[in-house]
């Protein structure tokens, strides 16, 4: 199936089908679109001469979409959850350096290891919580866990200091 023109095939006669799935759960264009155009990536790494049905394809963009969807809630909890215990928080006022600067320092000596290692791959790297857990070896859960409560470490000292 790596067979570009395979793909390509596959492509014309499915994307609309693929298209208006991802549109009926995620109800966003923009993620809608990319997902299915992942999931065309995808393909390229398919053995050759493995069938891909339209099924296959369709149960690619459910699965990618439910994903999508469970991580966007992982995000809003633990926004929630910040945003909750720091009432004072506010939105216009940004962190100054020398706050940073203390965060920074909280981080070096206040996290574990590997606590420090999720916050870089999900704050400076970007990544979404599926990838930190396969990278790690650890489960989405322990992800979540390890952000939520380095961020608590956070928060409490950085409360205590005023």
């Amino acid at each position: 199936m790596t067979n570009r023109n395979d793909i390509e095939q596959l492509f014309k006669a499915h994307y609309s089908q693929m298209y208006r799935l991802g549109m009926a759960l995620l109800h966003d264009d923009d993620f809608a679109r990319d997902i299915v155009h992942d999931v065309f990536a995808s393909l390229l790494d398919v053995p050759h001469g493995a069938h891909v049905s339209v099924g296959y394809l369709l149960k690619a963009v459910r699965n990618r979409c439910l994903n999508h969807i469970r991580n966007c809630e992982i995000h809003r909890r633990i926004a929630n959850r910040y945003f909750l215990e720091n009432e004072e928080y506010d939105i216009e006022e940004y962190p100054d350096e020398e706050t940073i600067a203390r965060i920074y320092i909280l981080i070096k000596s206040e996290i574990s290891p590997q606590a420090r290692r999720v916050m870089e791959l999900r704050f400076s790297d970007g990544l979404p919580f599926a990838r930190i857990a396969s990278a790690m070896g650890i489960s989405e859960t322990a992800v979540y866990r390890h952000l939520s409560h380095a961020l608590s470490i956070i928060r409490n000292k950085l409360n205590e200091n005023g």
